[in-house]
C-alpha cells in the first residue's frame, strides 16, 4: 500500500487491546478471535478506528515471539479485512525490527507500531537510520512510538522532517520531549498522521491530527467511535464533554 492508503486507514482512536489469556495463563486465541469480532460488529472498522495488537497495554513486550505473531495472525483473519489490524513491538534493535516488520506484514497486519530502539542508546542520527531501514524493508505502515519518557526514547521534531521521505513512515504516536512545545509536530501533519498519546484527543484533532490512543475503546468501542465522529463533526464541545465523562 502506498502513503495515502496508509494514511488513510490509520486514523480515529487507536485501541492497544488487552491479550486474553486462559486459566494457564496461556494466550487464549479462541477468545481473541471472539473479542476482534466483537469490535468489528460494534464499529471498530478501517478507516475509523485501530485495533492494536501486543501493544504494551496488551502485554506485547512480554509475549514469547510465537504467541506474538499467533495473535496477530488471529486478530487478522476473524477481522475479515473489515478492521484496521496493527501489531506493536518494543525497544528492538534494527535487524529484529526489520524482522518483524517482515513478519507483520506476511501475517496480514496493516501497520506495525515501532519504538526507539532505546537499549542501543540511539542518537538522534541514529534513529533515522533505524527507521529508514525499516521504511525500505516495509510495505505496510509504521507508526513511530515516540516515547520520551525512557532514557533515548525521544526523537524531536527536526528528526521526523528528515523522515518525510520515508515511505511507509507514516504516523507518529506523538508525546513531546521535554523543551517541545505539543504543537510543534503539526507542521509535519501533511506527512505524516499525528496520534495522540497525551490524553488531549480534541486539541490533538484542532490541530489537525488523526487519531488517538485510548485504552477504553477496547471495553465498550460505542464511547470513542462517537466521540471521534463528533470530532470529525467539528463538533468539539460535544466530543471534550463526552470524553471527559469517562476519563
Amino acid at each position: 500500500m502506498d502513503r495515502a492508503e496508509l494514511r488513510r486507514l490509520i486514523v480515529g482512536p487507536v485501541a492497544p487491546v488487552p491479550t486474553p489469556f486462559d486459566e494457564n495463563f496461556e494466550v487464549d486465541l479462541g477468545k481473541m478471535a471472539e473479542l476482534t469480532q466483537w469490535w468489528v460488529e460494534s464499529g471498530a472498522v478501517a478507516g475509523k478506528c485501530v485495533i492494536k495488537i501486543g501493544a504494551i497495554a496488551g502485554e506485547g513486550e512480554k509475549l514469547r515471539e510465537w504467541e506474538w505473531s499467533a495473535l496477530l495472525r488471529t486478530a487478522v483473519q476473524a477481522a475479515g479485512g473489515k478492521a484496521s489490524i496493527m501489531g506493536a513491538i518494543h525497544h528492538k534493535d534494527t535487524v529484529r525490527a526489520v524482522e518483524d516488520v517482515k513478519k507483520a506484514q506476511d501475517l496480514g497486519a496493516m501497520g506495525l507500531q515501532i519504538s526507539a530502539a532505546i537499549f542501543n542508546s540511539p542518537n538522534q542520527d541514529d534513529h533515522l537510520r533505524h527507521y529508514e531501514a525499516i521504511s525500505d524493508a516495509s510495505e505496510i505502515g509504521v507508526m513511530i512510538y515516540n516515547t520520551p519518557r525512557w532514557p533515548y526514547g525521544s526523537i524531536y521534531p527536526d528528526t521526523f522532517r528528515k523522515m518525510a521521505d520515508f515511505e511507509h513512515i507514516v504516523a507518529i504516536k506523538w508525546s513531546p520531549p521535554e523543551g517541545v512545545e505539543y504543537e510543534e509536530i503539526f507542521e509535519l501533519k501533511e506527512t505524516f498522521n499525528i496520534i495522540d498519546n497525551t490524553v488531549q484527543p480534541v486539541r490533538n484533532h484542532k490541530l489537525g491530527g488523526r487519531g488517538y490512543v485510548q485504552n477504553e475503546i477496547g471495553v465498550y468501542p460505542a464511547h470513542d467511535l462517537k466521540i471521534w465522529d463528533l470530532m470529525e463533526s467539528g463538533r468539539y464541545d460535544e466530543a471534550e464533554s463526552l470524553f471527559d465523562s469517562v476519563v
